[in-house]
């Protein structure tokens, strides 16, 4: 008797086992394609919520920008004007979060005269679309870099660049191959946007499940396909030597806390590292969050400085 036969008609007790491992691994691997390819929906389409605010009678006297985004669309910013001829700090919010969520960081940087720039990326917001953790966010921030670069009232050569996890990680991508970028504090980065998938899956409480991770990130990788050789993020930060970052790290978010550490440890100089108790800015309790915005103010107060902006302004005549 062939062993097809047997399979096909078993009449043994072990082939009759065999043949139920083998339908419940096959049926076990279907339905866990079909929970990963679900979960990788929700995690690439998280919930939108609403960032605006009444421009006219907010402090700040931000202007409404317009930027377009190759292959994205439009997109609409924050512009909060600061010391004329002053660099600029665009800062980038997390996944599940939007530019409403950092107007108090804005004010912080503001009241020390930076021009700040807020806007939301696509799928969080106003806006429609999907996150891809940062393989076509990178394309926002330049287009934002670029209509900014344009002003006449800002540092078009000076920008500087603050972000949360999916932020924090367009902000260094831009940056590796962007000169403007003259300083970058980087708050939870990752290497690889993969990497957000597993979080994202294990925040669900099925991350235990065997291949449960691998598959989700497999559907995301086959969203991304032209994505599929981008490097890691830390294989060109040899690059940012000589341009000044801060790396944030939160004790309460080990996972993260580590990725961010080993790139901090290939990253070249000058660096600074900053390890805080809890992670999440938008979410931190006042005096946390106080603390958090006089730290990045303070990098950016010394790394780039407002006041070589007072410097190059020209000295008024004196009135006859």
């Amino acid at each position: 008797m062939s062993i097809v036969h047997e399979l096909h008609y078993p009449s043994r007790w072990y082939t009759k086992l065999l043949t139920v491992i083998l339908a419940f691994v096959f049926f076990a691997l279907l339905a866990t394609m079909v929970i990963s390819g679900v979960l990788t929906y929700w995690i690439v389409k998280p919930q939108r919520t609403s960032s605006e605010i009444n421009m006219a009678s907010f402090p700040g006297r931000p202007d409404e920008v317009d930027f377009s985004v190759p292959g994205s669309g439009s997109r609409r910013g924050w512009f909060f004007p600061g010391f004329r001829g002053a660099p600029t700090v665009i800062l980038l919010h997390g996944y599940e979060s939007s530019r409403g969520e950092l107007l108090t960081l804005v004010s912080a940087l503001q009241d020390h005269q930076y021009n700040v720039f807020v806007f939301d990326f696509a799928g969080h917001g106003s806006n429609v679309g999907m996150t891809t953790f940062g393989y076509r966010e990178v394309n926002e921030v330049r287009a934002a870099i670029d209509v900014l670069a344009k002003r006449n009232d800002v540092d078009a050569a000076r920008f500087g660049l603050w972000g949360y996890n999916l932020g924090a990680y367009s902000a260094l991508r831009e940056a590796e191959q962007d000169p403007r970028v003259r300083a970058l504090a980087l708050d939870a980065v990752y290497d690889y946007p993969r990497q957000m998938v597993k979080i994202g899956v294990e925040k669900t409480g099925v991350g235990g499940f065997p291949f449960m991770v691998k598959s989700a990130q497999m559907c995301f990788e086959w969203l991304n396909y032209d994505h599929k050789g981008d490097p890691p993020l830390s294989a060109k930060i040899s690059k940012m030597a000589g341009v000044p970052m801060l790396f944030i790290e939160a004790a309460d978010d080990p996972e993260t806390m580590s990725i961010t550490r080993e790139i901090f440890q290939k990253a070249p100089e000058p660096r600074e590292q900053a390890v805080i108790p809890h992670g999440n800015f938008v979410n931190l309790p006042d005096d946390e969050k106080r603390e958090y915005e006089n730290r990045v103010v303070s990098f950016f107060l010394t790394r780039m400085p407002v006041a070589q902006a007072a410097a190059s302004v020209p000295a008024a005549k004196p009135a006859k």
